[in-house]
């Protein structure tokens, strides 16, 4: 997909939904000094050009009491592209991993997995990304404390 250049407007458009996607289209308007009608068709053609993804709300995980959160690194026994394509389809199946990242490195996949303590944990990982397609390892490391994380 091609890089898109925004002119400041637009760009406007995207940080003050960023701050707040709940805005009323009158009050964005009105920040971006356009009336309604152009400010939607803006909107809507940053939504098609797939700029803007979806509204979301961000939740208190902690209040839920899924607190618990541990990186892990894992290492595949096979990296060929049939082996990754396995990986990454199973891996979409467990709603423990907030995020999955491939890394160029010492391993393979960086994991972001958040549950409601140890022992909830350690079930996610020995029942279910152990056994995902080709996982050969993995490494944990817990967080003692989230210091930032603006997609919460």
């Amino acid at each position: 997909m091609p890089h898109l250049t925004l002119d400041r407007i637009d760009q406007f458009i995207i940080d003050e939904l960023q701050h707040n996607a709940r805005i009323t289209l009158t009050e964005l308007s009105n920040r971006v000094g356009l009336s309604k009608t152009p400010c939607q068709n803006r909107m809507r053609k940053l939504e098609k050009d797939g700029l803007i993804l979806g509204y979301h709300a961000r939740i208190n995980r902690n209040r839920l009491g899924v607190r618990h959160i541990a990186f892990v690194q894992v290492t595949l026994s096979d990296t060929r592209s049939q082996a990754l394509k396995a990986f990454n389809q199973a891996i979409q199946t467990i709603g423990e991993v907030e995020q999955c990242h491939m890394i160029a490195g010492d391993f393979d996949y960086l994991l972001k997995i958040r549950t409601t303590d140890m022992d909830a944990y350690r079930s996610v990982l020995g029942e279910k990304v152990s056994t995902l397609p080709n996982v050969k390892q993995t490494s944990t490391f817990v967080v003692m404390e989230e210091v930032k994380d603006e997609a919460s």
